[in-house]
């Protein structure tokens, strides 16, 4: 079993930054993929990037593209998630997830953290 908590949520005006946390305990968690999703409020959860168990590869929606990092430090223990020229339409409840796959795909991950809030003001 994978625990995953997730921190660094906040309000901050477009254009500014924000960094997602996502600390993960349990058995092996070096051996899982890791992935960032979002849900905005009328809407369903959506991948925001995701990286391998090894670190070496990462993906992200497009809307993020250029803008956004996912990296995970040299342990493989915590997921950071670093949000440039944050928009509004970047709003949602973020969450940390882990999965056995490297995917886009909510159904590949098995474990999730509880969420944090990203609001982005104009």
């Amino acid at each position: 079993h994978v625990q995953l908590v997730e921190s660094g949520g906040g309000l901050v005006q477009t254009g500014h930054s924000l960094r997602l946390s996502c600390a993960a305990s349990g058995r092996t968690c070096s051996d899982y993929g890791m992935a960032w999703f979002r849900q905005a409020p009328g809407k369903e959860r959506q991948i925001v990037a995701a990286i391998t168990s090894s670190g070496s590869n990462t993906i992200y929606a497009d809307s993020v593209k250029g803008r956004f990092a996912i990296s995970r430090d040299n342990a493989m223990t915590t997921v950071y998630l670093q949000m440039n020229s944050l928009k509004p339409e970047d709003t949602a409840v973020y969450y940390c997830a882990a999965g056995l796959l490297f995917s886009t795909s909510r159904g590949s991950y098995k474990y999730w953290g509880a969420g944090t809030q990203v609001t982005v003001t104009v």
